[in-house]
């Protein structure tokens, strides 16, 4: 290491005593409550802390807060299962917006919470470790400005996290790496194996078969610290020899895609026009038909939910939707017998009947096609498929129109 570097390096083992750690302490002290977004030099890379009453309630931003929040949430909060984090979107269908703190991550906490699916205290240690990450990664960049938005009124916060805690633990990691050895590299990166072959020839047949399990290039080293359950320091000083003979090298890898589809379009916030089509959905969960009707009035179409199967028949031919959501298996009756009866209608025999089913087997689809079904969607249900859906069946009726 050059002494520029072991400079660089200890001036951010000084965090304590950084002008970032002071503007932290300061806000404690006045008990401000609002918004410090710290902004990279480029702009590309920014951090947001959230504060009550001079307390940290939350902090993300940076290179990866999905993988972040992905791995804490793993280590902490086991009992959730995120296989996609794409998948979300239907938790995040039913929650209502915070004008102050718009972040996901956290809004998905409180409605985690009110569902009694993981307690307060697994979510206060699991920001604890989140809010350490993010001020480990911030102490990593210089030439950062700032931002300040003060809100005076806001709701209870989920946790609240003691700043000189949490600095304190990236004090002691900065320590751990030095004494590791590791600087100038980056937790964020992920080791992949360079050369094959002589790693395998200097590493015995198990630790070759287990380096090369876990070295794929898709995991950073907080990610594998995870996944191996050890100590990110215990990683660094694990893979370092590895690093520097150039048998493994660190590259940067993306984050993980954030539950808020690309695909689906902004949403228009006011009232459903009484002259758009009318969509109607037949579930027997009242929480599907209450995401996709957050989900369609704020599109600007008009929704009709439907939980008792035995009257969906008369509400329909009443109502006449113009696209209509099926679910497959309900208590008294099924997605099937509905569907034929509905065919056998004049007035139903073009409208669009999309199939809503947790089971992906060709024999449901074959059937349900045999019954009329126009189209399949699998629950948990996806906000960009359900709108594009939509529109495809509709804009599909007009032209058919036309053509008779």
């Amino acid at each position: 290491m050059t002494t520029k570097m072991a400079a660089n390096f200890l001036e951010r083992h000084r965090f304590k005593q950084s002008k970032k750690a002071q503007i932290f302490g300061t806000f404690q002290e006045i008990q401000f409550s609002g918004k410090l977004i710290w902004i990279a030099p480029s702009g590309e890379k920014k951090w947001t802390f959230y504060f009550c009453n001079g307390r940290i309630m939350y902090a993300t931003g940076g290179t990866h807060s999905v993988r972040r929040w992905v791995r804490n949430l793993a280590t902490y909060c086991p009992q959730i299962q995120v296989v996609d984090v794409t998948e979300l979107q239907y938790d995040l269908y039913k929650i209502e917006s915070d004008p102050f703190i718009n972040s996901w991550e956290y809004q998905l906490f409180s409605l985690w919470i009110s569902q009694q699916k993981i307690s307060e205290e697994q979510v206060e240690k699991l920001i604890q470790s989140v809010v350490e990450e993010v001020l480990f990664d911030l102490s990593q960049d210089e030439g950062l400005t700032h931002q300040i938005k003060e809100y005076p009124s806001i709701s209870k916060p989920v946790a609240l996290i003691d700043e000189k805690q949490a600095i304190a633990e990236v004090q002691q990691l900065w320590q751990g790496l030095w004494d590791a050895k590791f600087t100038g590299y980056s937790l964020n990166t992920a080791p992949i194996i360079k050369q094959p072959h002589k790693l395998q020839k200097y590493t015995s047949v198990k630790s070759y078969k287990a380096l090369t399990q876990l070295l794929d290039g898709e995991n950073t080293l907080r990610d594998l610290a995870v996944k191996m359950k050890r100590d990110v320091v215990q990683v660094t000083r694990l893979l370092l020899p590895y690093i520097k003979s150039g048998l493994v090298e660190l590259i940067n890898i993306p984050d993980l895609s954030a539950p808020v589809s690309r695909n689906v379009p902004d949403l228009p916030s006011k009232q459903a026009n009484p002259t758009k089509p009318l969509i109607a959905c037949v579930d027997d969960s009242t929480a599907v038909c209450q995401t996709l009707e957050k989900l369609l009035t704020a599109a600007g179409y008009r929704f009709l939910g439907i939980n008792d199967g035995l009257r969906a028949l008369t509400s329909l031919l009443t109502s006449k939707p113009d696209v209509i959501f099926l679910d497959l298996m309900m208590p008294n009756t099924n997605g099937y017998e509905i569907c034929s009866q509905l065919r056998k209608a004049p007035s139903f025999r073009n409208t669009p009947i999309i199939i809503l089913t947790g089971n992906d087997g060709i024999v449901d689809q074959v059937r349900a096609r045999l019954f009329g079904a126009t189209a399949f969607l699998s629950k948990p249900v996806d906000a960009g498929k359900v709108l594009s859906t939509i529109s495809l069946h509709l804009s599909q009726n007009v032209i058919n129109s036309q053509e008779s």
